[in-house]
């Protein structure tokens, strides 16, 4: 069997284990399927997921141009903070990021290597922590947009990690903390706006189990830059990462735009 086309971040369903699929332009398939399989990945070209030009990704599967026009990838994305859609100012495209900020946000702890604490909309929940490879998550707060949230995040920064350790997350060499716990912590840490949505009693604990085989002892990160052809066999899905047998591991959410043909 042959599959192509443009990668784009794996898709998700909650489960046991979680149920991982490569959506294309004319197919899709659900890799969990190929676990125990060799697969071949070869890369084709490059295909911007926002004009759909055949120029080199830059970042986020954008091309160079529109990662820095799109109002799809703004500084408020990665830095929630800097929101001013509650204030009517524009960064980019006032009415996009009105639909995007001003909608309840969730301000969580997840487990995927060590705490962390990160924000996301409260309809990405649980989808943000598998794209992350946490193994628990729990919400802090919910509140009305995203500028409430990014204070929130980084008034916990100084307590927390907010990046995932990828390597330790792809091995499972995880802590054993109890989130419960942590959350009833952290209250008095949260900016005085925000107590008020301070979830205190709900037993909201997400445990999320993944399709692996056996994790790697030693990983090693394929990049199609600089090897366009690879073939080995699916052990495991984690986050947005295939595990192979070998210890090399491909971020697909972090190829988005690459277009490949994958052989089973």
């Amino acid at each position: 069997m042959q599959y192509e086309g443009v990668l784009t971040k794996m898709e998700t369903e909650y489960g046991q284990p979680i149920q991982y699929y490569l959506v294309f332009e004319t197919s899709f398939l659900n890799v969990n399927q190929l676990i125990g399989k060799d697969i071949a990945i070869d890369f084709v070209g490059f295909q911007c997921l926002n004009c759909g030009k055949k120029k080199k990704i830059y970042r986020q599967g954008f091309c160079y141009e529109c990662f820095y026009s799109s109002a799809t990838v703004g500084d408020w994305i990665m830095k929630p903070e800097l929101s001013t859609a509650h204030l009517g100012i524009e960064d980019r495209d006032l009415a996009y990021e009105q639909k995007v900020q001003l909608q309840p946000h969730i301000v969580y702890l997840a487990l995927s290597s060590e705490i962390k604490v990160g924000v996301t909309r409260k309809t990405q929940v649980p989808t943000r922590w598998i794209d992350q490879g946490a193994t628990q998550a729990i919400a802090i707060v919910e509140v009305p947009n995203r500028y409430l949230a990014g204070i929130t995040e980084v008034a916990l920064k100084d307590h927390y990690a907010d990046k995932t350790n990828w390597r330790k997350m792809l091995t499972n060499d995880i802590e054993a903390v109890d989130l419960v716990a942590e959350r009833i912590k952290l209250e008095n840490l949260i900016p005085a706006e925000v107590q008020e949505y301070f979830y205190s009693e709900k037993n909201d604990l997400y445990q999320l189990d993944y399709p692996v085989l056996q994790y790697p002892v030693k990983v090693k990160s394929l990049n199609l830059d600089k090897t366009p052809k690879f073939q080995g066999k699916l052990t495991g899905i984690k986050g947005q990462y295939l595990l192979f047998e070998d210890g090399t591991v491909f971020n697909v959410r972090g190829s988005e735009g690459y277009v490949v043909s994958i052989s089973v």
